[in-house]
């Protein structure tokens, strides 16, 4: 999820855990403060764009690893306040903190390695975006509740009950994807195409209208369904994922990445001097956030050292209007 809401889902579990037996502001602050820690991996450069992409979420997103971390980081903000007879209190506060940061991330499509180091495993279920405000501000709205209220009953309430509504969205995504993927499915079988991955994700900013992917041998299949359209039927285009191009690049590391890394949701394409590699699962067609040049055109693929970063977004100009529209039900091709 994005900084916002993992300062504020931090500084929440930090106000609930803490409570009364310490000032609400110091709560707020350390939790906040887990709560974005695991995303400075960010400023770690791995040597080229596709590493940076598929080992963020590594090692400072693993369970194992935020765990050990949260005992010295507890100790010291006990020290820190002399507050040591706090110290298993805030630790169980700093612990919260800091795993339930890979837990949201993995609640977004992305690919959170949480089971680091025993395994390097991806995980991503799909079912929120990246940034979601339905999501994001009952955290803030409790927290800051809180706050204001400096750590009343009423604003600790308040704060609890944020977290329980955040949480419950969060449910409620999960319900609402799997709803769409059986629709999706029997569209998919309605329409004569054998898929063998479906992904179901939402589009931006929102859990009504989701965006439907489809492998089907060469092909990708995508469309969209919004939970007020009027009939329970997904529309596809079809589109090639590059099976032409695959035995080229096959051996390219970066190629190998993003294909484990996107769990199959990927294309290749190429123009008249390079090739390239997109992550089919964050985007829409044709725009894609993760579309990396990996190697030259010629007799034979020569690849990029390093690969290069192409990604594109949505013209919002067009994008948003058709989204808001589409949301609510109205029938309409997608921006292309």
């Amino acid at each position: 999820m994005d900084s916002l809401s993992q300062l504020a889902l931090g500084a929440a579990v930090g106000v609930a855990v803490m409570g009364r037996r310490t000032a609400v502001w110091k709560a707020a602050l350390w939790g906040g403060v887990a709560g974005t820690l695991p995303d400075l991996d960010v400023l770690i450069e791995h040597g080229d764009p596709i590493r940076n992409m598929v080992l963020h979420r590594a090692e400072t997103h693993a369970l194992f690893w935020l765990t050990l971390f949260s005992l010295p980081l507890a100790a010291a903000i006990a020290r820190l306040h002399g507050e040591w007879p706090q110290w298993r209190r805030w630790w169980l506060a700093m612990w919260l903190a800091l795993v339930t940061h890979p837990l949201l991330d993995t609640m977004t499509v992305y690919g959170t390695q949480l089971a680091l180091p025993f395994s390097d495993r991806p995980f991503g279920v799909g079912s929120v975006f990246i940034i979601d405000p339905l999501y994001t501000l009952p955290l803030l709205a409790g927290a800051g509740w809180a706050l204001a209220s400096r750590g009343s009953t009423r604003g600790l309430k308040a704060n609890a009950a944020g977290l329980l509504i955040s949480t419950a969205y969060l449910a409620w995504g999960l319900a609402a994807q799997a709803h769409v993927e059986r629709l999706a499915r029997d569209s998919l079988a309605a329409q004569g195409i054998n898929a063998e991955q479906v992904l179901v994700t939402p589009t931006a900013f929102n859990s009504v209208l989701w965006r439907v992917v489809a492998l089907a041998g060469p092909h990708y299949h995508e469309g969209f369904y919004s939970l007020f359209d009027a009939e329970p039927r997904i529309t596809f285009d079809r589109f090639e994922r590059g099976a032409a191009l695959s035995d080229a690049l096959q051996d390219i590391e970066g190629v190998q990445r993003i294909t484990a890394f996107s769990k199959g949701f990927y294309k290749l394409h190429a123009d008249d001097t390079r090739l390239f590699v997109t992550d089919l699962r964050m985007g829409q067609e044709p725009s894609y956030i993760f579309t990396f040049a990996v190697a030259e055109q010629g007799t034979s693929a020569r690849p990029l050292t390093p690969p290069e970063q192409l990604g594109a977004r949505l013209d919002l100009r067009r994008g948003l209007p058709w989204l808001w529209r589409r949301l609510w039900g109205e029938p309409l091709p997608p921006p292309r």
